[in-house]
Formats: C-alpha cells, structure tokens, sequence
C-alpha cells in the first residue's frame, strides 16, 4: 500500500511572529511617547527664559498674531534656537548611535573620529586667517575641518591589513585629535584675539544662533542622516562580527563607509551650529538602547528624539539657574554627562 505523509503545520513561527508584534507595538508607542517629550521640552524652550512667557503667549506668536515684545522675541529669538536645538541634539543622538555600532566601543561618540577637533581647527583658521568674524561664518569653517579631519582619521585607519577595523578607528581618531589639538593650541597661543572670539564657540552654546545657521546646516543634517538610516541594517549585522555580516550578505567595506560618512556629516553639522556640545552623542544612545532594544533601526530615530529632548531641557535649565545670565548649554550637558559616564565605566569594569 502506498504510504502517504502529511507535513504538519509550522508551529515554531507561529509565537515568533506573535511575540514580535508586541514589541514592535511597544517600540512603536514609546516613539509616540518621545515625539511627545519633544513637543513638551521645544515648548518649555519656547515659554521659558529670562522672561517667561505663558503657554497662551507663545501660542499666539507662533500663529502670528501677536505683535508686542513678547512675540518678537518668541518669534525671532525662541523658535529658531528650539529649531536649532533640536537639529543639533537629533545629529549628536544619532552620530553617537552610529559611533558606537560601528566602532563596538560603548564610549565612543562623535568627538572619536576627530569631528570635534576637525571642527575647532576648521573655526579656529577661520578667525585667524581667513577674516570670519560671524556665527554664520563659523558654520562652513567649522564643517570642512569636520570632514576633512573624519576623512584623515578613515584614511588612517583603512590602511593595512583588516582595513579600518574597530580598533585602528579609535587609535586613528585619538592620533588624530591629538594633532589637531595641538596644532589649535599653537594657533591659539600666537593670535590672542584668535583666542577671544573663539572661546565663545569652543564652550558649545545654542545662544545668538539664529535661522540662518539653521537654513546652513539643515540640508547636511539631512544628508547624514539619510545616510546612516541606510546603513542600519548594516549596522545590526556587523555588531554580530564582521564573517557573519559577510555571510549575511553584507558588504562591510560599504557598510562602514556609509555609517561613518553619515556620522561625520551629523557631527560635523551640529559642532558647526552650536559648538563642540559633550555628552550628547555618549549618553543618549545607551538610553535610547535601553528602551527599543539593539537594532538600529529603532534605536536611531529614538536617540534622535531623545537628543533633542536633552539638549532643550539642558538649554531651558541653563537659562534659568543665574538669570539674567545664561550658563552655556554644552556646560549643563557635561554636567549631566559626567555622572553618566562614570557609571558606565564602573558598569563596563564589572562585567569585564
């Protein structure tokens, strides 16, 4: 008699699926629940300062009906530096994502590949030699220094065996701002008015900034950003090991070039916009991670809305603790980073 077989139905992928569903909801809602934050902090940025003004007040300055003080200064003061602010702290957000995935280092961040150090030379030069005198100015400076500097530190480490590896990024990166340093130190210490007008940027600040910073720097904030959401998926894959990328079908070559492009072009525009703000692009990856999980496809867009949310809550409370004066945002932010960082290195150490 013939035998007849019947295949039993999957069952194994049934509660995969199941269970993925939950937490892609769960992912999905606490995204919802960030785009709120967001929301909340740009109108406390908004509302709050040396001059507070109420919710009703700011509302109808944005809707451009009111024409008193109050609204020139919600208007021409407030809205571009919220704009600003949450431009800058969404670029170090997801650079810090970036850094970090692609390097495998928990504290990496932005300033890693030299970015920062590119950048303040690129200013740095600028000043001295090249007549910039305006925030406006600073802008295109402080972004070729950026990029070229983000270039030097790939080019360096691409070199030999295993191409830019890990490794060879974080020991390209610290060589590389330790020259760059050196070589702001120099000119520092031989132009004193150099020195004067450059403090006031090195410090990181989103005060003075208005739109026309942000009408410079949106379209590479764009750029980079585009370019680190394609590699994503890259991402997620190189952080199981560079052979099981391969087999995965990925090019890791292109993954990096991509990743780091798209860091450098975050970094670098934000460090343009407001100056050298710390902490942002290290602490707020690991908080985003600890709310979706490890795939950068969720972790990117919740380490840009986190940014944002840290770095207009930190410029709101810098306004308020010695009004009238302002504390510079990037102070706050070292401030809050700080105890952040110490508890990640006593948290690394343990577990090593």
């Amino acid at each position: 008699m013939p035998v007849t077989t019947t295949t039993p139905p999957p069952r194994e992928r049934a509660p995969a699926r199941a269970t993925a569903r939950p937490a892609a909801a769960r992912r999905s809602a606490l995204l919802v629940a960030a785009c709120a934050a967001v929301a909340l902090a740009a109108l406390l940025s908004l509302a709050l300062g040396s001059r507070p003004l109420a919710p009703a007040d700011v509302w109808q300055a944005l809707l451009g009906r009111g024409e008193g003080p109050a609204a020139q200064v919600v208007r021409e003061m407030r809205v571009p530096r919220t704009v600003i602010g949450c431009m800058v702290g969404a670029a170090l957000g997801m650079a810090g994502a970036v850094m970090q995935g692609l390097t495998r280092n928990p504290i990496a961040e932005p300033g890693l590949l030299g970015v920062s150090q590119g950048a303040a030379l690129g200013v740095v030069l600028g000043i001295a030699f090249a007549g910039a005198h305006a925030l406006t100015d600073y802008v295109w400076f402080a972004l070729a220094g950026a990029a070229v500097s983000g270039v030097a530190v790939y080019a360096v480490a691409s070199r030999g065996r295993g191409g830019a590896s890990p490794v060879k990024l974080a020991l390209s990166g610290a060589a590389v701002n330790a020259l760059l340093a050196s070589v702001v130190a120099g000119v520092l210490t031989t132009r004193s008015s150099t020195l004067e007008e450059f403090r006031f940027w090195q410090v990181g600040s989103l005060t003075g900034r208005d739109a026309a910073i942000a009408a410079d720097v949106w379209p590479f904030l764009l750029a980079g950003t585009l370019l680190v959401l394609a590699a994503a998926r890259g991402l997620d894959a190189l952080a199981l090991g560079e052979d099981v990328a391969r087999g995965l079908g990925q090019n890791v070559a292109l993954v990096r070039v991509t990743a780091g492009l798209g860091a450098v072009v975050l970094a670098g525009a934000a460090v343009a916009a407001a100056g050298p703000i710390a902490f942002v692009g290290l602490a707020v990856p690991h908080v985003a991670r600890a709310f979706v999980g490890g795939s950068h496809r969720w972790v990117l867009p919740m380490a840009a809305l986190l940014g944002a949310v840290v770095l207009l809550v930190a410029d709101v409370v810098a306004r308020l603790v010695f009004p009238p004066s302002e504390v510079p945002s990037g102070v706050m932010t070292a401030l809050i980073g700080v105890p952040f960082l110490v508890y990640l290195v006593r948290r690394s150490g343990v577990r090593s």
